[in-house]
């Protein structure tokens, strides 16, 4: 039975639906946790395919699961659909144009990422009908990846404790398997609270919260020299406290993002930060409560379903893109940095070629100079076992969250790539399914990995998923 040309053929003949889904989307950005029109464009599509429901996972309205097939093993293949502030830009330009001032943007991609999945969990739908095999696809629509930690909320929920494995992939500048790095990351809330005062007439009266914020900034800034080279710290003032300084500020908040390249390391340097926060309250006689927002564990490796995804994309190629697409990508690249560029390159351990779009498959073994970041993809991988693939959405050296990558989301160059790596996704899929080596390997592999370092969710069950967060 020739799997891979049935589903391949199949990606191509439901491509158009799925490339306007991800145009749609696209076109009505919506940030962390307020998804409502996007997640529904993904379930007219899932129902209109005929996959069965489940909604609002783990207690979020905007995340769905489309479930298909019957027994056997079950397939994840997750989407992502949420959006980031202040990136607005029209498609197809490279100037910077945007759409609307200080309006959302898609400037990760992941309008493609959802589409892509959801296309190749309805080949793998489709393909399981056709042959009468036994097994289950899921497609699992994940709202908040920017910050919000949704897919960390719903594995704590058990929505993946059925799964036998997961397939993702991300838009990116390469054709390849994703290194299976990430850090763990988490956000966290300080809110300081004094006592208001005339700052002139009585200005010994007050105790100023905003000079809290302040006094822990600095203290965090003297902290970076002493905690790991690859941890990361960053932080935006939510609440300064008013805007009249004649008046001591009673009330500021602070939101940190702490990261670590695994779990205890992070929450040891968050237990730092809080330390630090103490100390400015105590300086400044206010009182201080730290809240959890949100928490993302460190990426779990799986070699054997690597080494499965590496095969099949070294045998399906990169997309096959035109002058128009070169042409467009180097448009693009003329807005960059030459520093923006080789950091890129770097990431492959290789040197600029000067191609504005991959025309070749990254070797497994590359030599990588990663540029780390953190995912919620990361929970999952813990959960079960995981794999990713990157597909060349974006001219080479596009960095993300940035306006053009926003102006590459409709460009047919993207389209072509997230078609592609649907292919590549439901092969996966369906390798999975009908090899039970591959899926015993797989297991083995995680279950040896998390007997030595067991899972636990980085988010306090006390803390439900933060609904209102990107309202400020």
């Amino acid at each position: 039975m020739d799997n891979r040309n049935e589903i391949w053929r199949n990606v191509d003949e439901q491509k158009p639906r799925f490339i306007a889904l991800s145009d749609r989307v696209w076109g009505m950005p919506e940030v962390c946790y307020t998804e409502e029109r996007s997640v529904a464009e993904h379930k007219v599509e899932l129902l209109a395919q005929g996959f069965r429901i489940t909604e609002n996972i783990a207690g979020i309205p905007t995340a769905i699961i489309g479930e298909a097939g019957e027994g056997g093993p079950v397939i994840a293949i997750l989407g992502e659909y949420d959006a980031l502030p202040g990136l607005s830009q029209e498609a197809g330009k490279a100037t910077h144009s945007p759409v609307e001032t200080g309006g959302h943007g898609h400037g990760c991609g992941h309008n493609l990422l959802g589409s892509a999945a959801m296309l190749a969990a309805t080949a793998v739908k489709d393909w399981l009908a056709a042959n009468k095999v036994p097994g289950r696809v899921r497609y699992y629509g994940c709202p908040a990846e920017e910050g919000g930690a949704a897919k960390a909320f719903m594995v704590r929920a058990g929505a993946f404790k059925d799964a036998d494995i997961a397939i993702s992939w991300h838009p990116s500048s390469w054709w390849e398997v994703v290194p299976p790095l990430s850090l763990a990351n988490t956000r966290a809330d300080f809110v300081f609270t004094g006592r208001a005062a005339h700052a002139a007439a009585s200005p010994h009266l007050g105790r100023s919260a905003l000079d809290a914020v302040e006094l822990m900034n600095v203290g965090v800034n003297y902290m970076r020299e002493h905690m790991p080279s690859d941890a990361r710290v960053h932080y935006a003032v939510l609440d300064t406290g008013g805007i009249a300084p004649n008046v001591v500020q009673a009330h500021a908040r602070v939101r940190y993002s702490i990261r670590a390249r695994d779990l205890p390391g992070m929450l040891e340097l968050a237990g730092r930060v809080r330390k630090i926060a103490e100390g400015a309250a105590l300086m400044t006689e206010t009182k201080i409560e730290m809240r959890i927002v949100s928490a993302v564990s460190n990426m779990v490796a799986n070699a054997p379903l690597e080494q499965a995804l590496q095969g099949i994309l070294e045998e399906l190629g990169p997309p096959h893109f035109d002058e128009q697409d070169r042409a467009f990508a180097s448009a693009i690249r003329a807005t960059l940095s030459p520093q923006e560029i080789a950091s890129v390159w770097r990431s492959i351990g290789m040197e600029d070629t000067g191609a504005p779009l991959a025309d070749f498959t990254v070797p497994l073994d590359a030599r990588r100079n990663p540029m780390i970041g953190s995912t919620d993809v990361g929970d999952v991988s813990w959960a079960v076992p995981t794999v990713q693939a990157h597909a060349p959405t974006v001219a080479i050296g596009t960095p993300f969250h940035t306006w053009q990558i926003v102006a590459q989301g409709k460009e047919p160059a993207a389209h072509k790539a997230m078609v592609q790596v649907s292919k590549a996704m439901a092969s996966l899929a369906i390798a999975a399914i009908t090899d039970p080596a591959l899926l015993a390997a797989a297991k083995a592999d995680h279950a040896r990995q998390l007997k030595a370092t067991p899972y636990i969710c980085p988010i306090p069950e006390t803390v439900k998923p933060p609904l209102d967060m990107s309202r400020g």
